[in-house]
This record gives structure tokens, sequence and C-alpha cells, in this order.
């Protein structure tokens, strides 16, 4: 990976995609509790289909539906995308989203992608969203190891020749934050997302934003802040409410 000096705080920012960009995680964890009860299986509740959003498919199932039997996956799965594809159109950014990534993208720093979403999922979102200038890069975890492995992160750093001190993970999972610790990489944690912030204080992290509005206004002060901090560890709000 490269070594050059950079004045940036972080070279390389990565996001998550569901509920830390868009607000899908009620339209993702209704999906999989209708594709539950479409199929006769218990119906996980609403903090269980939650939790699994990040994970590969099969971690998900194995997590929300334990009941699933091999057999049915196939079914299951389709019964989940159709109720999810019903409503996918109506998915937005978080309010503040987008001109942060319209900012950043401007001022020349680097965004990535690192999803639990397939290929043909993010691929499909990106195209709605029209957001596929502002990422360098993406991974997905149909492409490789799901969160929390560290495989995403690892293959967009050597991809981009990022030093993980400079790269930071932006997700609303513990799967995001569990996966930044692993690759050596630095984390912030969203709380308003899938899970809230008594579950992502049981993951590493450096801060927690409570609002897209705190996490863009943050963001936009370290990237803007120059050489002038010296060890390049950006201050910010911890993980208290």
């Amino acid at each position: 990976m490269s070594h050059t000096r950079s004045t940036r705080t972080f070279d390389l920012i990565v996001f998550d995609w569901d509920g830390t960009l868009v607000d899908s995680t009620a339209t993702i964890s209704e999906s999989i509790r209708a594709a539950a009860h479409d199929l006769g299986l218990a119906v996980p509740d609403r903090q269980r289909a939650s939790w699994v959003i990040g994970l590969g498919l099969h971690d998900s199932l194995r997590h929300a539906v334990p009941d699933l039997e091999p057999g049915r996956i196939a079914a299951f799965v389709a019964r989940y995308r159709a109720h999810f594809l019903a409503g996918e159109a109506r998915l937005t950014p978080f309010a503040g989203i987008e001109p942060l990534l319209a900012a950043l993208h401007q001022a020349g720093h680097p965004m990535a992608v690192a999803t639990g979403k397939s290929r043909q999922g993010l691929n499909r979102a990106l195209l709605q969203a029209d957001w596929g200038r502002y990422f360098v890069s993406t991974r997905t975890a149909d492409e490789g190891q799901a969160k929390p492995h560290p495989w995403m992160l690892l293959d967009l750093m050597n991809e981009l020749g990022v030093d993980p001190a400079k790269t930071l993970m932006v997700g609303d999972t513990t799967h995001d934050l569990e996966m930044a610790a692993a690759a050596g990489a630095r984390a912030v944690a969203v709380s308003y997302g899938a899970v809230g912030s008594d579950v992502l204080r049981q993951s590493p992290h450096e801060a927690m934003f409570h609002s897209a509005s705190e996490l863009s206004a943050w963001l936009l002060a370290q990237q803007s802040a120059g050489p002038a901090g010296g060890s390049g560890h950006a201050p910010g709000p911890r993980s208290d409410p």
C-alpha cells in the first residue's frame, strides 16, 4: 500500500449503504418478516430482523429465520425480493446525505461503498439514486466475504493503495464496526439506522452520530482541517447519547 504522506484526515471514506446512506432498514426488516409469514415460518420481531442488515445472505437467514430449511432458502429469497422490490422505488437518502456526498466529491475526496447488498442490488440502487459518480469503487457481499469479515475493506484499500490508518468506515451496525477493526481501519457509527446507540457501543468506534447532518458536519470539518492536526486522529463526539 501507498505510504505517501497526506494532509487529509482520511484518504478514503467507505460508506455502508442501507441504514447509513439510504433510509431502507424498515423496508428490509419488514420484507424479511413478510417472507417468513408467506412461508409459514416463525416471524422474527423487528429488532431481530433489523440486526441482520449488512450481513451476507446465508448469515442473515441463519439468524433471522433459524427454522428455515436449506431446501426452502430459494423460496424465501424469492419472497423477500418480491416484497423488497415492491417498496424499493420509495426509498430515499437520509436528509443531508446527498449534499455531503456531493461536497466530498467536488473537493476530490475518494469515497467507496462496502455493503451487504448483492452486486445486482447495489447497481440498481446506484442507478436509482444517480450516485455512481460519487464512488471510486464498491464492494458487495456476494463478491467475496461478507461483513464482519474484513475482506471488503482490505480489497478496497489494496485496490486504491490506501493505508488502514487513513481509511474511515462509516456504518450503522456492529457488523460495519467489527469489519473496520478487523481490517485495521478507523470507524465511526451512526445511530439512526438499523440498530441504536446501546448496541453500537458494544463495538469499537471513534465517534457516534445521531443524524446524517451531524455526520456531515464532522466529516466535512475533518476533511478540510489540513495538516494542523498533527497526529491525524480526528476529534469528534464520542458514544454518549
